[in-house]
């Protein structure tokens, strides 16, 4: 049987096995995965209080503005909020090195 193997799936493989790859896919990770925890946290927050808390919630800060409208405002603000973090952070910590690592990939100079 001669070795008919696809090359792109052993540079894939290649890449996927490299230290630099697995140095960006933990970076990624330790960004990713708490900040999903903690939007998660928050969101169940909300929606927890808003089921069990309703005298809370119902709470009027000034005119017809109540707790739960600020807490839901708030989930849109924090989700803005957590975007820009992310791309902020990626400009700065991911792009750089994954960009790196396509050039090496694509034999293209730096």
């Amino acid at each position: 049987m001669s070795d008919m193997r696809d090359p792109d799936l052993t540079t894939y493989r290649d890449v996927q096995l490299s230290p630099d790859f697995s140095e960006l896919r933990r970076r990624f990770r330790r960004f990713v995965f708490p900040m999903t925890a903690l939007f998660l946290v928050w969101y169940f927050v909300y929606v927890l209080l808003a089921a069990y808390a309703p005298g809370f919630m119902s709470h009027r800060i000034g005119g017809n503005i109540n707790v739960a409208l600020l807490f839901g405002l708030g989930q849109f603000v924090s989700t803005f909020a957590i975007t820009m973090i992310y791309v902020r952070w990626a400009d700065r910590r991911v792009d750089p090195d994954a960009e790196k690592l396509r050039h090496q990939l694509e034999g293209e100079p730096q």
